[in-house]
């Protein structure tokens, strides 16, 4: 039960075909870049539909009768509220109650769940709370991730054999034939758009790519999502969060179930909530570029913040960023972002700028 040293896409050939250096994250080479514009691919998502190989994001298969009891203590959701075919968004939690990683569970039913997770420890802490239980625990890079987002999404899938996609609610998923592929589709996605993640065996995977791309489905780089999640005010774990971080802190208490039973961290958590040192913000810059990560953000002569993640939008003619700020300043205050030589006005936003309803993800 661990993790592998190293990790490959099976669709890498096809990212370098693209351009891509395969720039590591987590573990896997990574399509950061391809020759396109990250612009322009932006571009496709919000009014077209392009796809994204997540494959580096680590899938675990968490079985047995003890199953759901191991991810009631690792994580800080109530497992009993999530019923096959449903999935929920979480933290992980370290002991002192912070943040150890987000991630994704989903059951599949017959006491099968699914833990999708970025770069935190995750991993480490589910075979920590797995010991001494009936389950098994077993990561997998045989299972390839997908993701197709855009308004378009819905009709390309159906015409690809997605019979009646359209009605999968979101954040549930359910086994589907693709392309005449088996696949498994979640009605989830990092974009801030209308979208679904296809987990498809690697034996399949290609050929799922290939036919997207052939039905106008553009490949897309982790730059131009970047762009995305960032308009759509998603974190990032590492960026906008970590073990220093609580969830009350991130914006991520409504993760929270507090009726359930003991999890890692819980009675840490409770007590330190309202004791918040810093808030998560939205800001737009005063700049005509990306502003620095890591930047300081000033006022009145105090230092109250940092940026997290930032980024020049083009398709919103912003420059915008996600930052950490003191719990005093409030939405609309005009702060000085400092960076060496660099200075310039930056006003705290309500997250997210793009679509804050949320009609395109949830509608």
């Amino acid at each position: 039960m661990a993790e592998p040293l190293s990790r490959t896409s099976v669709l890498a050939d096809r990212h370098k075909a693209l351009g891509s250096g395969l720039e590591d994250w987590n573990g896997m080479g990574t399509a950061w870049t391809y020759a396109t514009d990250p612009d322009d691919e932006h571009d496709a998502v919000r009014e077209r539909v392009g796809m994204f190989d997540m494959s580096p994001l680590k899938k675990i298969f968490v079985r047995g009768p003890d199953a759901a009891a191991v991810l009631d203590h690792l994580t800080t959701r109530d497992m009993s509220r999530i019923a096959p075919g449903q999935a929920a968004y979480l933290s992980v939690l370290t002991e002192a109650g912070t943040m150890a990683d987000d991630a994704i569970v989903s059951n599949n039913g017959g006491d099968e769940w699914m833990i999708v997770h970025g770069s935190g420890d995750t991993f480490a802490l589910l075979a920590a709370s797995a010991e001494g239980h009936n389950v098994s625990v077993q990561f997998t890079d045989e299972l390839h991730d997908i993701s197709v987002q855009g308004p378009r999404s819905t009709e390309v899938l159906e015409r690809a054999g997605a019979v009646d996609i359209a009605s999968l609610a979101y954040f549930h998923h359910c086994l589907f034939q693709l392309f005449g592929r088996p696949v498994r589709i979640s009605r989830t996605g990092y974009s801030g758009e209308r979208g679904y993640e296809i987990f498809v065996d690697a034996a399949h995977a290609g050929t799922v790519w290939n036919e997207l791309a052939a039905a106008g489905v553009m490949p897309c780089s982790f730059s131009a999502l970047d762009k995305m999640r960032i308009e759509a005010g998603l974190l990032f774990y590492g960026y906008d969060m970590n073990t220093t971080n609580t969830p009350w802190e991130v914006g991520l208490g409504f993760t929270v179930s507090r009726k359930k039973g003991d999890f890692r961290g819980r009675d840490r958590l409770f007590a330190i909530e309202g004791k918040e040192r810093l808030r998560n913000v939205g800001l737009r810059v005063n700049m005509s570029e990306a502003a620095p990560g890591g930047a300081e953000l000033m006022h009145n002569n105090r230092s109250v913040g940092t940026v997290n993640s930032p980024c020049w939008s083009r398709r919103l003619g912003q420059s915008l960023a996600l930052a950490h700020v003191a719990p005093d300043v409030e939405m609309g205050t005009v702060l000085t972002l400092r960076s060496g030589s660099l200075e310039a006005a930056a006003t705290v936003v309500q997250m997210p700028v793009h679509d804050p309803a949320k009609s395109r993800t949830h509608g």
